[in-house]
């Protein structure tokens, strides 16, 4: 009962379908705020990880900057995050690719291939369950009394 009660609250979080799988090098643009401004923020690099399921999944994205590698994980379905645009894809046997931390320089390079678009079963499901859902009824303002003085 209540498994199917969080799933619910799942399908309401999940606004994007996923798109991008382990091995993908990706761009995510990020909203950062500073102090009243916001603006958006580009990070690339190779995503090393993908876990959790459902409206909590993260991603971690992994790039080599002056040297040093950088890690960063990023939540899939937060607002924070605008959108997440696949490069390329590469072929990978694992699906956590953290030897790549050990690899430097051509060593740590991946081979590229061209992978079909997946259909995101939870996109999917989320989709269909928004579409069955009834939509809210509008609220109507409360009229205000001509005998009540203002």
């Amino acid at each position: 009962m209540l498994n199917q009660i969080l799933e619910k609250l799942h399908y309401d979080v999940v606004s994007k379908p996923v798109d991008f799988s382990v091995g993908d090098t990706v761009k995510v643009h990020y909203k950062i705020k500073e102090g009243q401004k916001e603006r958006i923020q580009v990070y690339e690099g190779i995503v090393i990880a993908i876990q959790n399921q459902g409206s909590g999944k993260t991603f971690t994205v992994r790039r080599v900057s002056f040297d040093v590698g950088v890690e960063r994980i990023f939540p899939l379905y937060a607002p924070t995050v605008a959108r997440v645009e696949k490069i390329r894809s590469s072929k990978v046997r694992r699906s956590k690719l953290y030897y790549l931390r050990d690899k430097s320089g051509k060593d740590s390079r991946l081979k590229e291939i061209v992978r079909k678009p997946v259909k995101d079963p939870l996109f999917a499901k989320a989709q269909a369950y928004k579409a069955s859902k009834p939509a809210p009824a509008p609220v109507a303002a409360p009229a205000a009394d001509a005998a009540t003085p203002a």
